[in-house]
């Protein structure tokens, strides 16, 4: 007797289902920004769910010809931090449905 489970056309039809699901969350993710702040409040870095960076905001008083590395240093703070925060929220949204660890599925946001 065989394993239902095992059957090929319900693990098909699961694999599609699982595909659907994923795409989903793709475009949901995409629609879903995080941000992070550096240096006070003097940058501002704005990452989507499909770690993009969408939006990056500088105080003015941050932008001293005189110190453009401190700039620089706040800028990849601020993406840094931003983009870890859209990597975690993707992780959540992904486990939410799939009950799986991200770690665990190649291809997805983050990895």
């Amino acid at each position: 007797m065989s394993d239902p489970r095992l059957d090929p056309n319900k693990l098909m039809e699961q694999a599609r289902e699982w595909t659907g699901r994923m795409q989903q969350i793709q475009e949901q993710l995409k629609q879903r920004t995080v941000d992070a702040t550096v240096g006070g409040g003097m940058v501002r870095a704005v990452v989507n769910g499909q770690l993009e960076v969408v939006k990056i905001e500088i105080d003015p008083q941050a932008v001293d010809a005189r110190d453009v590395e401190m700039l620089q240093d706040l800028l990849v703070a601020a993406i840094n931090q931003a983009s870890k925060r859209a990597r975690e929220m993707a992780q959540e949204e992904i486990q939410k449905v799939t009950g799986l660890p991200m770690g665990s599925m190649p291809g997805v946001v983050g990895r």
